[in-house]
């Protein structure tokens, strides 16, 4: 019979909406985070509080021999924290406001036509929309005209036309359709390695999505920024801990121009970022054929850019699994478990070494007990990379 475990996603997150999913009292139940919540704006992402949503699925046991067709790469080893800013392709609904309108009525034009959360508005009576302030200003233009608006929205895979009719707040003193709206993403993450030739790098180990539907989040641009670790929020039975980060500039140490189930990449163009890195050696990746049960070692940060190396074992191998789940790794440094209690949200993408290679990345980690957590391999990142 299959294990059943509870599971939340090792994320950055900036908490926006904090949705309260209550565990259930079950020991064997999967719980995932989604990887990341949207930001009133740049300046809010100055301090990051992680938050995260839950699902439940099934992990299957699933062990056998792989055949070693991967070919080798020589990488630089990441664990740098990396601060995250993404410009979304288009604008994400994150919560229903109420309007009080001219009669004193409490009215919800948008819900009302049908607008949900997690919709995304790409256009108003034709208008490509990008910006959050943008879509404000044109609400208020056409209801100050007397004209009723059409939203085109994207919900998952389809498109569709609501038609609203704004009304006038008497609060705001503008016409409103009552909706949180957010155009930015942005969180604090881990950087995996870096491939000397390209200057391509890899990260997180897992997509960046909405915490509302779990859908991805389509970027338009992004970038890295520096950021830096200034507490830690130990992990407990029940109850995933957390790094405390926070973004030191917003000097930009490298694009964004790709969000894939398998993490974040683009290139990195501060060479000076990469060199500070203690660990800042070629190494060889490992194909999944190489990857043995035993001692391993990830590299992280606990304290401002410092990255440091401690010990894990690796429990378990699952070559068939490559939904970022394929390692099942074990903290053992006491260091580590002293300071964290094993895995926490923030070490999404910390490098996974063994016997002098890379062999992948740190992605969830188990709630129901903190010590152990999963990871990604490192060959499912560089094809995603590819």
């Amino acid at each position: 019979m299959s294990k059943i475990f509870k599971i939340i996603t090792c994320s950055f997150l900036i908490t926006v909406l904090v949705i309260t999913v209550p565990l259930s009292k079950e020991e064997n139940e999967v719980n995932e985070t989604a990887a990341l919540t949207l930001s009133y704006s740049e300046q809010l992402l100055k301090t990051i509080q992680p938050t995260y949503s839950l699902r439940i699925f099934e992990i299957l046991d699933t062990m056998s021999d792989v055949e070693n067709t991967a070919t080798e790469h020589y990488l630089y080893p990441g664990g740098q924290s990396i601060g995250i800013l993404l410009r979304t392709d288009g604008i994400l609904v994150v919560g229903q406001s109420a309007i009080i309108d001219d009669e004193g009525n409490i009215c919800y034009p948008a819900s009302k036509a049908g607008i949900d959360i997690g919709d995304i508005i790409v256009s108003i009576n034709g208008i490509q929309v990008s910006h959050d302030d943008q879509l404000a200003f044109l609400v208020n233009q056409f209801g100050s005209q007397g004209k009723e608006i059409t939203l085109h929205i994207k919900r998952k895979n389809k498109e569709m036309d609501k038609v609203i009719v704004p009304v006038y707040c008497q609060e705001s003193k503008s016409y409103r359709i009552g909706l949180y709206i957010r155009d930015n993403a942005g969180g604090v993450g881990t950087l995996s390695f870096i491939d000397a030739e390209t200057g391509k790098y890899g990260a997180l180990g897992h997509m960046i999505s909405n915490q509302d539907t779990q859908e991805k989040i389509d970027i338009i641009k992004g970038k890295l920024v520096l950021a830096d670790i200034e507490g830690i929020k130990k992990g407990l039975e029940g109850y995933p801990g957390e790094k405390i980060g926070r973004f030191v500039d917003n000097h930009s140490l490298g694009t964004i121009e790709q969000n894939s189930s398998a993490g974040i990449y683009g290139k990195l163009i501060d060479e000076e970022f990469l060199a500070a890195n203690p660990y800042h050696q070629l190494m060889p990746t490992a194909a999944i054929s190489e990857i043995q049960l035993g001692e391993a070692e990830i590299l992280t940060v606990l304290e401002g850019n410092k990255v440091e190396s401690f010990k894990v074992s690796i429990e378990k191998i699952k070559p068939y699994d490559r939904e970022g789940k394929g390692l099942v790794l074990k903290v053992t440094d006491p260091v580590l478990l002293e300071k964290t209690g094993g895995i926490v949200q923030g070490m999404s993408g910390s490098p996974i070494l063994q016997n002098g290679k890379i062999i992948g990345a740190v992605t969830h980690v188990l709630v129901n007990d903190p010590t152990k957590g999963y990871g990604i391999f490192i060959e499912d990142m560089l094809e995603a990379a590819e």
